[in-house]
């Protein structure tokens, strides 16, 4: 059976585009859980979007646990490039939620999964 496989993109701090991202993957989880297919689920934050996994500044942080906690398949990723920036600016290390990778650049990762066939939602 074939892996139905469904990337988001975030790169906005806005708290509704995230809250969209997290819901929208909790609706596929289940959508394709409901017919026993199975599904593949990214999120790639850049941008201003890396807010999403940080410790200090998420406004979703209870959410991507309880996300992470009920479905650790779904994969986080984060900007490696936009992290070093922030850093740079911040002057200290930026904290990840758990479960975050890093990749070096969000917009690659998104253009290596659409090129593989990933499904591409911007919520």
């Amino acid at each position: 059976m074939k892996t139905h496989r469904i990337v988001f993109q975030v790169n906005s701090e806005d708290p509704a585009t995230m809250k969209h991202a997290i819901s929208n993957s909790l609706n596929a989880i289940k959508s394709y859980g409901e017919k026993n297919e199975p599904v593949a689920i990214e999120i790639v934050a850049f941008g201003p979007g890396v807010h999403m996994f940080r410790t200090d500044t998420s406004p979703v942080k209870d959410l991507l646990q309880f996300l992470h906690a009920n479905n650790p398949d779904v994969t986080f990723s984060v900007c490696g490039n936009t992290k070093m920036i922030m850093e740079r600016t911040e002057g200290r290390p930026l904290s990840l939620i758990d479960g975050v990778q890093v990749v070096p650049f969000g917009i690659v990762r998104l253009a290596e999964l659409q090129e593989a066939g990933w499904s591409y939602i911007r919520p």
